[in-house]
């Protein structure tokens, strides 16, 4: 059914129970997954009064977000090929999730994303967003959402 599945993670304990969906999906199926966190840049914005970071900090702080970012795909990797699952860690880094999460199911041509989402509502949605609405939305590929 399934050749190639992309499943999103933040390290959360709801985006954990999208990739154990994922990873049993995948071995049901037979396809192979591939785990992807994206990171987003440092912001540099400069409030009045505040002390703007230096380069070097920056660098310091966005690296350390990527190391993260690639030990929670690493174990999505393990948690999958113990489930005899083919998995890719991917980290990817932007500022609009949605955006590179579309693009990296282009990319790799997978046939289905599988996302968690918080079920917000009414002005908590409104403030906050929801990277999974603009999935659902934008992709070409069918999206599965788990809450």
């Amino acid at each position: 059914m399934y050749n190639r599945i992309l499943v999103t993670t933040d390290g959360s304990s709801l985006s954990k129970k999208a990739v154990a969906h994922a990873i049993q999906l995948a071995a049901l199926s037979g396809a192979e997954l591939l785990a992807l966190r994206v990171t987003p840049r440092y912001p540099q914005s400069y409030f009045e009064g505040s002390l703007p970071l230096g380069q070097a900090e920056v660098a310091r702080i966005e690296q350390q977000w990527a190391t993260q970012a690639q030990a929670s795909v690493d174990l999505v990797k393990k948690q999958g090929e113990a489930k005899g699952v083919k998995v890719k860690a991917m980290v990817s880094k932007s500022d609009v999730v949605s955006d590179a999460v579309i693009l990296a199911a282009k990319r790799a041509k997978v046939d289905l994303i599988v996302m968690a989402s918080h079920g917000r509502r009414g002005i908590k949605r409104l403030l906050l967003g929801s990277e999974t609405q603009q999935v659902l939305t934008h992709s070409e590929v069918p999206v599965l959402v788990l809450r």
